[in-house]
């Protein structure tokens, strides 16, 4: 028997016991702006801009939120990846800690308000983290493959409500760019 949790928290422990997921917009991946419902696609591609993972997030969330996740799902694989290429969005210390704990190359630029701090702290503020200004110049790669992705019509419109339907959408249309673009050897990849 339940007790002092009133009808609410009954009608939430019985949807629970049943197997009946609470419904959460926050698991449907949408996000509310100012222009209605938004969506982001998060995704690590290879040099070939073909996608390699992919997280689906509401469109508000700040995308460094799913780094993490993003590099969890590359780890599967048997290799890992060379060099990342970021955004000044993606320099926080979490993240250069991830990479660095994994022996991963970064080129990710710093952000001036990190920079100042880190020049007003001085000697204790640490050196600034290495940048090579002509790898960056490949990050386009990312929206190469965005690009391909949104050939796709359903992708870029987002016809599916449910999470996991858009998500199965992006994943077929990440299978039809990878059939048209074969790796012939796996140094490719990475």
């Amino acid at each position: 028997m339940l007790t002092g949790c009133g009808w609410r928290g009954l009608r939430w422990a019985l949807r629970r016991a049943s197997g009946a997921e609470p419904n959460d917009k926050n698991r449907e991946a949408l996000g509310r702006s100012r222009g209605g419902l938004t969506t982001k696609i998060h995704l690590l591609a290879d040099c070939r801009c073909r996608p390699l993972a992919r997280v689906t997030s509401a469109g508000q969330r700040h995308h460094s939120l799913a780094f993490l996740p993003l590099m969890g799902q590359l780890a599967t694989a048997r290799r890992r990846p060379g060099r990342v290429l970021g955004d000044k969005a993606c320099s926080s210390s979490a993240i250069r800690a991830h990479r660095r704990k994994r022996g991963i190359t970064a080129t990710i630029p710093e952000p001036a308000d990190q920079a100042r701090n880190r020049r007003r702290r001085g000697r204790a503020g640490g050196r600034p983290p290495a940048f090579d200004a002509i790898a960056y110049k490949q990050r386009n790669t990312v929206e190469r493959a965005f690009c391909q992705l949104r050939q796709h019509r359903a992708i870029a419109t987002r016809y599916g409500k449910r999470d996991f339907v858009w998500r199965g959408t992006v994943d077929v249309a990440s299978i039809r760019i990878w059939l048209r673009n074969p790796v012939h050897d796996l140094r490719d990849t990475l």
